[in-house]
């Protein structure tokens, strides 16, 4: 399995969803090598290892730069950094490469039955595998560039990911929503696309429910990337309105990225920079306790393949209202939902949570009881099926 992050190296929900799935892989009987990328020199990568003890789950991690989310900017400020830059890649795409060639030597060295890569910066280094053993390629999508870009895709990113759909024996896709993006924007035929929704780890001892918390207003939080797709901007334009319902309100933002300097901005510029807080990135049982002190969890997605952070909310007990462009609102009930271009309905709905105690608790209730359907199972088990079809020759212990 190809992939570039794993928690706690993760900045984004592909670690976790790698996480949770290998986890979930190794209840059904399989065993998965999981190849990453680990940028620092000085990294500590027993870390790996140690996440997986517990599963038959072993990890070979490979020296490289790159990094989760990276953009081509962001790279060559890794670069321009780096103090041994004759090992590395010039740019984001020859680092692409080289991750691609030291990669597939790993398919000599390890017995395999099927390759499984995530999202395209895996995909060169996935193809390579398969060309160096024959064995079947699952390419398993997140998100498409048109995602991630809203419609105006890198040419070159686009090309590396229609060059992994089409050498793919089989794609998963995490939504029908994203699903039908593949169909229309890469011309893949739909016969090759399964959709795979996922679930989440059901036995972290993070959902205790016991957080105590000293912030006596109500609290509307965001939880993600400062990224476009993630729509944290219609975030603050709807929580301005709020305000005008329920002044006290305190708006918190959990997460870092490439908006977060014009996000604090927008919020200086629209008068709320006193009801907002910008919490930053948050890891482990801190992530928890944002969901647990907040009145209610807004996913504003423009774009959202999946999220999985709104079953996260759901199952700390946060209502959720959640965008209807996203891959969750195709599975969740008890959740309310909004296009995310429609501020005026998404301020009612949130006004309406924090008015009405016996609407969130109802939410509160209800999505808590309804997530516990999302487990790692499901996937793993719809995963193993498509791994028999490529091979049926395999038998899983």
């Amino acid at each position: 399995m190809f992939g570039w992050e794993f928690p706690p190296y993760k900045t984004g929900g592909l670690g976790t969803a790698c996480h949770d799935l290998t986890k979930g892989l190794a209840r059904q009987g399989v065993d998965v090598t999981f190849v990453m990328p680990v940028a620092p020199a000085n990294a500590n990568v027993r870390f790996v290892r140690l996440i997986g003890a517990e599963q038959t789950i072993s990890f070979q991690p490979i020296q490289s730069l790159l990094l989760p989310y990276t953009t081509t900017e962001a790279y060559a400020r890794i670069y321009s950094k780096a103090t041994e830059k004759d090992v590395y890649g010039k740019n984001l795409f020859h680092e692409v490469q080289r991750y691609a060639l030291l990669a597939g030597c790993i398919a000599k060295d390890n017995p395999h039955d099927i390759i499984h890569a995530h999202d395209w910066m895996t995909y060169g280094a996935a193809i390579h595998a398969k060309r160096i053993s024959g064995k079947p390629l699952v390419v398993h999508i997140h998100a498409t560039e048109y995602d991630r870009t809203l419609g105006h895709p890198n040419p070159a990113i686009r090309r590396l990911e229609h060059a992994g759909f089409h050498h793919a024996d089989t794609i998963i896709a995490n939504s029908h929503f994203l699903k039908q993006t593949v169909v229309e924007k890469y011309d893949i035929s739909p016969q090759k696309i399964t959709v795979v929704h996922w679930g989440i780890d059901q036995d972290r001892r993070a959902y205790a429910h016991d957080y105590k918390h000293t912030l006596r207003e109500k609290k509307v939080l965001y939880l993600g990337r400062m990224a476009a797709m993630k729509g944290p901007d219609h975030f603050l334009r709807v929580a301005a309105r709020v305000l005008q319902h329920v002044p006290s309100t305190k708006f918190v933002m959990v997460g870092g990225g490439e908006m977060l300097p014009q996000c604090v901005q927008l919020a200086a510029d629209l008068g709320i920079s006193q009801n907002v807080i910008f919490a930053g990135p948050l890891a482990g049982e801190d992530v928890h306790h944002a969901f647990q002190m907040a009145d209610l969890f807004v996913m504003p997605s423009i774009s959202e393949p999946f999220g999985l952070v709104a079953l996260e909310a759901l199952a700390n007990k946060t209502p959720v209202l959640m965008s209807r462009q996203s891959g969750v609102s195709e599975v969740v009930s008890h959740a309310l939902k909004v296009d995310f271009w429609d501020h005026d309905e998404m301020v009612n709905k949130i006004v309406a949570v924090l008015k009405y105690d016996s609407l969130r608790d109802e939410l509160r209730e209800q999505g808590a009881s309804e997530v516990q359907k999302f487990t790692l199972d499901e996937p793993a088990r719809k995963c193993v099926d498509i791994y028999h079809r490529l091979a049926p020759q395999v038998i899983i212990r």
